[in-house]
């Protein structure tokens, strides 16, 4: 099993859960599967975007498929409520062997965490109808911008993407989705950008989305301590620049990810 990022321990799984509910008013507003009836969710997890697509779609089935078997036994948990709409699959998404075939494919921060993704989306065309609706959201960690500048969340940040890249990770795919699907020979690819740009106007949202950001960048804080990228303090370090910004007059948190919608 590849390594991941942000490891599989209970905590970590439930922040996912967190993580969706945070974000999901900034993913769902453009996607829309009106009309189909069986989506394909690769990288699902442990069901945390999945939940949301069963509630917004209520005419969708889901296959879910993910390598980690831990994933899916809590996605199963999660998502016992839908009964027969959610299937599970536990496989790499590289070397998919279905057993039917879709009218759309969900991704979500997933493609982030796989060597040579370009490889899933050429693995998924066989099982995808005529006409399937795509719709990815991936990460572009190169946009991330703070003021005031400060050394702690800088070093923390930057070790953080070298960390994902060393796992054979891509910190700045979203950049790269609309050549990756074009390469992979999809059609009607268009591309979006979403994400916060957020100060003092609104405090309250500044104060929820670096305490998120506090908890997305410890997630990986244990895997970087023991592959010597950062120590103890650095963590710390990182934990007190992200409350000083949402404290400091003249905060700035802005960050950008990308959408795409396509078809085969």
């Amino acid at each position: 099993m590849t390594a991941y990022l942000h490891g599989f321990i209970p905590e970590e799984q439930q922040r996912l859960m967190d993580q969706a509910g945070v974000l999901g008013s900034h993913i769902y507003p453009r996607i829309d599967f009106g009309g189909c009836k069986k989506l394909l969710e690769i990288g699902s997890g442990v069901g945390a975007q999945t939940e949301t697509l069963l509630r917004l779609f209520p005419d969708l089935q889901i296959t879910c498929v993910d390598y980690s078997q831990s994933q899916l036994d809590r996605a199963k948990q999660n998502l016992a409520f839908a009964g027969d709409r959610v299937r599970f699959v536990c496989q790499d998404a590289k070397e998919l062997i279905l057993e039917e075939k879709y009218d759309s494919v969900f991704i979500c921060w997933a493609l982030e965490h796989i060597p040579n993704s370009h490889l899933v989306l050429e693995a998924m065309k066989p099982y995808l109808l005529s006409d399937a609706k795509l719709w990815f959201t991936e990460v572009f960690n190169s946009s991330f911008y703070f003021n005031p500048p400060l050394e702690g969340l800088s070093k923390y940040y930057v070790a953080y993407n070298e960390f994902q890249q060393s796992l054979g990770g891509d910190p700045d795919i979203g950049a790269n989705l609309g050549n990756l699907l074009l390469q992979a020979g999809y059609s009607q690819i268009e591309l979006f950008h979403g994400g916060f740009h957020l100060d003092q106007r609104n405090s309250e949202e500044l104060r929820k989305f670096t305490q998120y950001w506090k908890g997305l960048m410890k997630s990986a804080g244990s895997g970087m301590i023991t592959a010597g990228l950062i120590s103890d303090g650095d963590l710390l370090a990182m934990e007190k620049d992200l409350d000083i910004i949402a404290e400091d007059d003249n905060a700035v948190f802005f960050y950008h990810f990308v959408q795409i919608s396509a078809t085969v």
